[in-house]
């Protein structure tokens, strides 16, 4: 089966990158096809820290154009999706003899100036006795520094940059691999051959070609038997989550005698979050979890500040990702560059490769913008730039409030527990009307599969998220995997199994 008219991009990939690539073109008036082999944001993009930060520790290595984009990414995100990304206030402990005091306070100087900040509060010293944010610590540590990032469920801004791709005409398909590709003249175009998990295969044509595949960018390239310019670098990076530490609602950024900073961030609700690792990484990404060691060094790390001390025993969960990095030659794992650079292959009277080495979840927006400047004009398009100050789907809170608009949808639905109505909100903002309409009761919300899940849920998901399994569902849509025992999972694969059968 073959498409008959050729899309003029075609995207590779259902990360981050791949997705804000696609919303990009697509809003330019571009017709474009994504293709994801697994489930969206499978990958790096569901296993980062979860943060929308201009990146403190970066300024040490003189990174400062990364920093001061990062900073200005971090507004232009917060209102692009408030009901997924969400100020955060970050406390970083003075620790004698590791940074001195000067240094971290002109970072964080810098770090408040140089993006632009415009609605985050600046940064404050807390002290001990007057401030309870250092409670949680040992007495020890006296004082510190207050600053502000945020926070973003990193799987569902995926998610909802797909929808907005399809919103605008880009067709999202997931299940599809890409099994080779070559150019096919006269015209310009570079044939791709797709493989679905079923085994059906399809050949698509395109007029560019985007390699947005994370870790498996340099296998895509092999595939295309285009030249690499750049270097992919692979470092591993694994959290873990354990119940919830402190009740106050700050994180902790925490410096490690290695030079390295580990992160304490509040975590649905009852959960603590706790990464990441930097280690140099050589295997099968799809191959990835938490080793023991890295574990013992996160515990490590944290028991050293907290009173109360964090051990293997209490994780309740880890993960680990790959962070395809461009490789710029530093040594150290931890020091590699989180910008992004892209390979451009363009033989004359060829049709144009893409490839995108790096990137953060922070710049995914930049990154975007960055390369459809470099594809328009082997297009022959001069459509401007557009998706800075568009709102993503859901976000289109009213007064830009999330607080004002979960308090107003708590009470829109008296009859639903709170706590179910504050978790919609947050996950889908203002499309929760698609799931619970005008008006919501138990029982018009279909068969409960689990707690606080419901099939009216579990329909949206599928119809409109592209999930497909209890996984999709459980662990990058929503983080319920975290709350349900092995039974209460169990039924919600059934439900899975039972809907496959009946379509």
């Amino acid at each position: 089966m073959s498409d008959p008219i050729p899309v003029d991009v075609l995207v590779v990939g259902g990360g981050i990158n791949g997705v804000g690539i696609a919303r990009d073109a697509a809003g330019r008036g571009l017709s474009v096809l994504l293709v994801e082999r697994g489930d969206l944001a499978c990958g790096t993009s569901s296993a980062s820290s979860k943060l929308v930060h201009g990146g403190l520790r970066y300024l040490e290595q003189y990174q400062f154009r990364l920093v001061r984009e990062s900073l200005a990414e971090r507004e232009v995100l917060l209102a692009a999706a408030p009901h997924l990304i969400w100020p955060l206030r970050f406390v970083l402990p003075l620790h004698a003899g590791l940074r001195p005091e000067w240094l971290l306070r002109l970072g964080l100087l810098l770090y408040d100036h140089i993006g632009g900040r415009e609605t985050l509060p600046a940064t404050r010293t807390v002290r001990r006795g007057s401030d309870p944010e250092l409670a949680p610590l040992k007495q020890s540590y006296r004082r510190g520094f207050e600053y502000s990032d945020c926070w973003a469920d990193d799987a569902r801004l995926v998610v909802a940059n797909a929808m907005d791709a399809r919103n605008r005409g880009a067709r999202i398909e997931v299940g599809w691999a890409l099994t080779a590709a070559a150019p096919s003249p006269p015209r310009c175009l570079w044939k791709v051959e797709l493989a679905s998990a079923s085994g059906e295969t399809r050949s698509v044509r395109a007029r560019a070609l985007v390699n947005a595949a994370g870790p498996w960018v340099e296998a895509v390239l092999k595939s295309t038997g285009a030249a690499r310019h750049s270097t992919l670098r692979l470092v591993k990076g694994s959290h873990i989550v354990v119940p919830r530490l402190y009740p106050q609602a700050q994180a902790y950024t925490l410096q490690s005698g290695d030079g390295r900073v580990v992160f304490i961030v509040p975590y649905e609700n009852d959960f603590s979050l706790i990464g990441t690792t930097d280690i140099p990484f050589s295997g099968d990404p799809a191959r990835l979890s938490a080793g023991a060691d890295e574990i013992t060094y996160l515990c490590g790390v944290v028991s050293d500040y907290l009173q109360a001390p964090v051990a293997p025993v209490d994780v309740v969960w880890s993960y680990a990702g790959v962070r395809p990095l461009y490789d710029d030659g530093r040594q150290s794992a931890s020091t590699v560059t989180r910008d992004y650079a892209f390979d451009l292959d363009l033989k004359p009277g060829g049709a144009p490769l893409l490839s995108v080495f790096g990137g953060k979840l922070t710049t995914y927006r930049k990154l975007a913008e960055h390369a459809l400047s470099e594809l328009l004009p082997q297009l022959g398009s001069k459509a401007p730039s557009w998706t800075r100050g568009a709102i993503l789907p859901g976000g289109d809170l009213p007064g830009k409030d999330y607080d004002a608009f979960s308090a107003d949808q708590v009470a829109c639905h008296p009859a639903l527990p709170a706590a179910l109505v504050r978790r919609l909100c947050r996950a889908y903002g203002t499309r929760i009307e698609r799931i619970l309409g005008t008006v919501a009761t138990p029982d018009r919300l279909g068969e409960q599969i689990a707690p606080d899940l419901y099939e009216a849920e579990l329909e949206y998901l599928c119809d409109q998220e592209w999930t497909r399994t209890a996984e999709d569902a459980l662990w990058r849509r929503s983080k319920l995997g975290l709350k349900f025992n092995a039974a209460q999972a169990a039924r919600v694969a059934a439900w899975f199994g039972v809907r496959r059968t009946q379509r």
